[in-house]
């Protein structure tokens, strides 16, 4: 069973984040190939599987408004190379830029509550009167990534399609890829892991029985992180210090 593998590169960055803490080390230099290869292994379900193509999917961080962050990202993106954890990288764009927003805060489940007028801080039209339905607006430094979700979508779909796998393993738990999965469902088994603390998206859960069968769903831990490191140096590059 020939086993592709779609990575959604910061889908994973920030759940493994999350799972590990963002000051600790041993998590970053992830080995995604011998990751994945323990993750398929698991399943009895799946007798034989092979890693056979592992795609990662991300864009390269703002150099100039995180020069280190740059540094170390190409460091690790020329490791997963060196040492084969992947077949391909595909990236997207990362993007910063100026946002406005109103300023809330969040309420008891999570969701965003504008923030209005109350003392301390009041709103006075021209002649002095209370305006209690004012909003505060803020702009912020919004970065973010761009494309990493598509680029996950198409690969798999194109191998899918072309028979150039017998089963996938998709690591994200972006609910945008809805579809594409339940398409590739369709064709072949799909194993969906769940990088987060988070719950699997909603979106992304399904019938392991529907198509073409065997499909499953798992989560990551933070010792499947720490246990799946890649070589240092792997080829030339070594670990970032603070890794």
């Amino acid at each position: 069973m020939r086993v592709g593998v779609y990575v959604d590169g910061f889908n994973l960055y920030y759940g493994a984040r999350g799972l590990c803490g963002r000051g600790t080390q041993g998590w970053r230099w992830l080995d995604l190939r011998a990751l994945a290869i323990d993750l398929a292994g698991r399943r009895a379900s799946w007798p034989g599987a092979a890693v056979s193509r592992v795609v990662y999917c991300t864009a390269r961080i703002d150099g100039v408004s995180n020069p280190s962050g740059q540094a170390d990202q190409d460091v690790y993106l020329k490791a997963l190379l060196a040492a084969g954890s992947v077949d391909h990288i595909e990236y997207g764009t990362y993007v910063a830029r100026v946002k406005t927003a109103p300023l809330a805060v969040k309420d008891e489940r999570g969701r965003p509550r504008l923030v209005g007028p109350a003392w301390p801080v009041m709103v006075q039209d021209g002649r002095g009167g209370a305006v209690p339905d004012a909003v505060f607006m803020v702009s912020y430094a919004n970065r973010e990534e761009k494309g990493s979700d598509v680029n996950v979508a198409a690969h798999l779909l194109i191998d899918v399609m072309a028979g150039s796998v017998d089963a996938a393993l998709v690591i994200s738990n972006d609910s945008d890829l809805r579809f594409p999965i339940e398409q590739a469902r369709l064709h072949v088994p799909v194993g969906v892991v769940n990088p987060s603390r988070n719950y699997l998206a909603g979106d992304l859960r399904g019938d392991s029985a529907a198509g073409a069968g065997r499909h499953w769903w798992a989560r990551l831990s933070a010792a499947d992180l720490r246990n799946h490191q890649l070589p240092d140096p792997a080829g030339q590059y070594r670990r970032p210090t603070d890794w």
